[in-house]
């Protein structure tokens, strides 16, 4: 029984195997198109955070009254 199964099991052939390589492909390329195109709106929202976030530090060091060198010690931050 079990050679019967074996001889009724489907071959497939180089050019229907060669098909699945180019339908797969075919759909890597889409999918790496999509992840391309998802990584650059993700970059660009994070460089708008950031500039908001730049801004809004920026208006509170201005609105604060205080030095430079006052925030840039309070950051502990020691430059180059």
């Amino acid at each position: 029984m079990k050679t019967e199964a074996m001889k009724m099991a489907r071959t497939k052939t180089i050019s229907s195997i060669d098909s699945e390589i180019a339908k797969k492909q075919e759909m890597l390329a889409k999918a790496k198109s999509r992840y391309d195109s998802l990584a650059k709106e993700l970059k660009t929202l994070k460089d708008n955070k950031r500039e908001m976030q730049s801004k809004e530090i920026m208006a509170a060091f201005i609105k604060s009254g205080k030095s430079y060198s006052e925030i840039m010690n309070f950051l502990d931050f020691k430059g180059k």
